[in-house]
């Protein structure tokens, strides 16, 4: 009776511009450039309230190679039998459909998302995402880090398989909901973000699935490390300094990125240009930013910012900052 009477304050004090449905998904994947591929897909369908409604899994044939097997678990003859991604696309579009995608570092699971639904010549029925990171630090909570494991820590939430994708979808689902019901009880407003789809795409030649060779770091997972270097044109903005912690960007600020990203570097790099700002390959005393998930690392670019005093902020805080560029000052 109790949780009733709770539940029922809860809804009567509910803010009306919050969404009326959610749906918390995790994909895993051959990689993460912009050419890997789904292996497997989880959604947690959850009511306003944030409540499970229903929850889906299921495997992805790649046809290519699996990638980090070590992580996923998912190996060749595994995936080999599973559905092809157009025919899961329909129960997928089914379980997103009118909701507000939900999801840890949300730009990385949209984008493969959109692009499988590309390749499919479909359009998945997705308006806006939430991510839980961005969530987390509206709420000012006291997370060592941003992985989805000291999230589910802090609410007390027991992972079982991590890189499971139903599982984490699951350990997502249990720590969002006490996170909606703190943003509603504050007057939090909902990190919102657009989820544009895309409407063409083009692959290139990977390998095929079944010829990986083994786990750990060989076989045949490609690397990342690696990209042809891109010229690009020189940005038009003079750089206005350094970057100031909650502040927002500006037009011509030198941007810098260390390790390994969620979303393919080259991505980010064209996301950054279009909205104004100068993509530096390597980091100077003139650098505005650094963008890493990693700052603890040793690489060269870290170690320089700390010389430097260069801010430095990670991946998921720099996308909030694209939504928000000011414009450059008139000379």
């Amino acid at each position: 009776m109790l949780e009733d009477r709770t539940t029922a304050a809860s809804e009567a004090s509910w803010p009306a511009a919050y969404p009326q449905g959610y749906a918390v998904v995790d994909v895993e994947t051959t990689g993460l450039a912009r050419d890997d591929r789904i292996v497997s897909a989880a959604v947690y369908r959850l009511d306003a309230l944030g409540e499970v409604e229903d929850h889906w899994y299921t495997m992805v044939n790649p046809e290519r190679d699996p990638g980090p097997v070590w992580i996923h678990g998912l190996t060749s003859d595994m995936l080999e039998g599973a559905p092809l991604f157009p025919d899961i696309a329909e129960e997928f579009a089914a379980r997103l459909d009118g909701r507000v995608l939900v999801a840890h570092n949300a730009v990385f699971d949209w984008s493969m998302i959109a692009r499988e639904y590309a390749r499919a010549e479909r359009e998945a029925p997705v308006r806006q995402r939430l991510c839980t990171i961005a969530l987390s630090k509206e709420l000012g909570l006291p997370l060592a880090n941003h992985k989805l494991e000291s999230l589910a820590a802090h609410f007390g939430v027991v992972q079982q398989r991590a890189h499971h994708a139903l599982d984490d979808a699951r350990v997502l689902a249990e720590a969002f909901r006490p996170s909606l019901r703190a943003a509603a009880r504050d007057g939090v407003r909902l990190p919102l973000l657009e989820c544009r789809p895309l409407t063409e795409w083009s692959d290139r030649a990977v390998p095929r699935i079944g010829r990986q060779s083994g786990g750990g770091s060989g076989g045949g997972y490609p690397s990342g490390s690696w990209r042809p270097s891109r010229k690009r044109p020189a940005c038009p903005y003079p750089n206005p300094g350094r970057y100031v912690p909650d502040k927002p960007l500006k037009q011509g600020m030198r941007i810098a990125f260390s390790g390994d990203t969620s979303v393919e570097r080259e991505l980010l790099e064209d996301r950054a240009v279009e909205a104004g700002l100068h993509v530096a390959t390597s980091l100077s005393r003139l650098t505005s930013l650094l963008v890493t998930n990693d700052p603890d690392s040793g690489t060269s670019k870290v170690v320089k910012a700390r010389q430097f005093g260069t801010p430095v902020v990670d991946e998921a805080a720099f996308g909030q900052l694209l939504r928000d560029v000011e414009p450059a000052s008139e000379a």
